[in-house]
């Protein structure tokens, strides 16, 4: 009988048991190195095969154009925040920002160090439970970037439709929540990148994903670290890299090729999603706090009628097996994130202990 329960934490996440378990075993010995993974040199032949393997998978996977680079750094997503435009705009230049959570509010604030910000467009009028339409979006006449995040961990929304910014400006996407969950036609971005713990890996490591034409260029003066042409050149290793991470990713993605690629992950998240959200739509005790249109595949918001009834429902779930569903601490409520690795069973468990919460609560519920 398995000893692990239901985990829908946002992140750090669940992760795929066949990787856990392969993890186990090279801890201990890797590659029948008689050394654990923790412990080979980043400049060992161990460690060669795991980063080659990790970024050629990555390449396979994502169906990466051959003029793209892949990189693995330290610091996760919000060191990107200021790496990118430390990187891309000038002072006096202006990128473009679509606010729609408070990871872009996070990276609006942190761009704003380097150059000019010109906020595009914002769903802040309603808290952040919509993702602007593309005819709502105001570019700037002349940006260097625009910036977007894909899916919003904290409202649960996800973008539907990709916007195209104007002339020669690229597009940046914080992929962070949900990155490979399904197909990504990585030709329309500049760049993408992804802090690893939701989709992809432990903490601590984030995936870059960017066009070899952009590493040539140069606003200002960087520390040697900040700079995406070093990294790209030295092939993630001009420093010691978050090793444990790379390796976990690699084997994150052999286990999404192994069980169909990106095609068959969206099949399986929205399967997932959908048997959360049929309930929630059918119900009148429980509300989802995104709009239809917006909806996340990867994390499923929704509220009880009372704060009271959402604390009981979150006590009574840890006790029952279901671990991390309190929502974040700025909005309340309850976060179901299920992401890639999450199993359907949760989904249906779930579904099954919240309709007996309800039969016992909806009684005395002042809706």
């Amino acid at each position: 009988m398995s000893d692990r329960i239901y985990n829908f934490s946002a992140g750090p996440a669940v992760l795929p048991e066949p990787v856990l378990q392969q993890a186990r075993q090279d801890i201990w010995n890797i590659d029948s190195s008689g050394i654990g993974i923790l412990e080979h040199s980043h400049r060992g032949k161990v460690f060669d095969r795991v980063i080659q393997e990790a970024e050629n998978d990555c390449r396979q996977l994502g169906n990466i154009p051959d003029n793209y680079r892949v990189l693995f750094l330290q610091g996760g997503a919000s060191t990107q925040f200021f790496m990118l435009p430390a990187n891309f705009l000038a002072e006096d230049a202006t990128a473009d920002y679509i606010n729609t959570g408070a990871w872009t509010k996070k990276a609006i604030k942190e761009a704003q160090l380097y150059g000019k910000v010109n906020v595009a467009a914002s769903s802040e009028d309603e808290n952040f439970s919509y993702i602007p339409g593309l005819d709502q979006i105001n570019w700037s006449a002349n940006p260097v970037y625009a910036h977007m995040a894909s899916n919003n961990t904290i409202f649960g929304t996800q973008y539907r439709q990709i916007p195209t910014p104007p002339g020669d400006a690229f597009l940046v996407c914080d992929a962070s929540s949900d990155i490979f969950s399904e197909p990504i036609d990585f030709s329309r971005y500049g760049m993408v990148y992804a802090g690893a713990q939701k989709n992809l890996g432990p903490s601590g490591v984030a995936l870059v994903i960017i066009r070899e034409d952009l590493l040539d260029r140069k606003v200002r003066t960087l520390p040697t670290m900040l700079r995406y042409a070093i990294h790209a050149e030295k092939g993630s290793r001009y420093n010691t890299p978050p090793a444990f991470g790379i390796y976990i990713m690699g084997l994150v993605f052999k286990w999404i090729l192994d069980n169909g690629g990106l095609e068959a992950m969206q099949q399986r998240n929205n399967a997932k999603a959908g048997v959360l959200y049929e309930l929630l739509d059918s119900s009148s005790f429980w509300t989802t706090t995104a709009r239809q249109d917006s909806r996340s595949m990867m994390n499923v918001c929704f509220r009880a009628p009372s704060e009271e009834l959402e604390k009981q429902f979150i006590k009574e779930a840890g006790e029952n097996g279901f671990s991390g569903l309190k929502g974040h601490r700025s909005v309340g409520g309850m976060r179901a994130s299920i992401y890639n690795a999450f199993p359907e069973a949760g989904c249906q468990a779930l579904t099954q202990f919240m309709k007996e919460f309800q039969a016992v609560h909806e009684g005395t519920a002042a809706i």
